[in-house]
């Protein structure tokens, strides 16, 4: 008989919830096919079997990172103000889902250093379609001229890097108040950014 792909699909899921939830309590030093196995109750030949080698589970765990950034992205709503629409994706889209997935966050984005390239190679294609999300999105506002001669490839690192830097602030309690929600200084430092598009030159390459 065929292996019952319902039950493996399950299967998959619940061991990527205890793979994301142990990176999340521990790092990625924590994470191995024997702690994921223990954490849902399972063998670790049950692991092996579902998802294969700690590589690959390494791997799922940041194609889901990609994956639920855009699901995420993809259902904020869009509106005929692009420069609107940007904020939005940022705020209610990737802030949301850095704070709720911590763990994706840091194996998509902060782990680069100890996670080996062949293992990041695996991200490529969901991670393209994250970006490609927001260079659309950018691409929006060039076309009202709000990039005052940026490129879109300038204009995507800039934003992306405040993101992701607000992201990792956030996330180890930085930005003050700590009881407050964060959401309105993401949308004041992002606004700033976006407005001084629109009334700066780039500075040009030395």
């Amino acid at each position: 008989m065929g292996r019952n792909r319902v039950h493996d699909e399950a299967t998959a899921a619940a061991l990527l919830n205890a793979a994301e939830a142990i990176v999340e309590a521990e790092g990625l030093e924590g994470l191995s096919v024997r702690s994921v196995a223990q954490q849902v109750g399972t063998t670790t030949r049950a692991v092996y079997s579902t998802l294969g080698s700690m590589d690959v589970l390494l791997a799922a765990l940041g194609v889901r990172a990609f994956d639920l950034l855009s699901a995420q992205i993809a259902v904020v709503p869009r509106s005929d103000d692009p420069a609107a629409d940007l904020i939005a994706a940022a705020t209610v889209g990737f802030r949301r889902w850095a704070l709720e997935h911590p763990a994706l966050f840091r194996v998509g984005f902060q782990h680069q250093a100890s996670i080996p390239p062949e293992i990041w190679a695996q991200f490529a294609v969901p991670a393209g379609h994250a970006l490609g999300t927001l260079h659309e999105l950018i691409r929006r506002v060039e076309r009202t001229g709000g990039l005052a001669g940026r490129t879109l490839e300038q204009a995507t690192w800039q934003f992306h890097s405040l993101c992701e830097g607000l992201a990792a602030t956030d996330l180890r309690g930085g930005l003050p108040p700590s009881d407050t929600d964060s959401e309105p200084i993401w949308a004041d430092a992002l606004s700033a950014l976006v407005a001084g598009w629109q009334v700066t030159k780039p500075t040009a390459a030395t």
